[in-house]
């Protein structure tokens, strides 16, 4: 059973979710290809929803660290 890992894009910084036994994945913010072995894992989760949830915060905090 694979792991989550989430990952920020190299070139845009967006946050994305991606399995840990992936190759690649492609951002969906700008379409660049991400090599997952050389991505920044920003945090790790061992199911999908726990993943997420992590995700969600993750982007909340970036969103308030842009704000001010």
């Amino acid at each position: 059973m694979p792991s989550y890992a989430v990952i920020a894009c190299g070139k845009c910084g967006g946050y994305l979710l991606a399995k840990t036994d992936q190759k690649t994945r492609t951002c969906p913010y700008c379409g660049s290809k991400i090599l997952l072995e050389k991505a920044r894992k920003v945090a790790s989760a061992k199911t999908a929803n726990e993943a997420s949830v992590l995700l969600r915060r993750i982007k909340e905090k970036a969103a308030k660290a842009k704000e001010g």
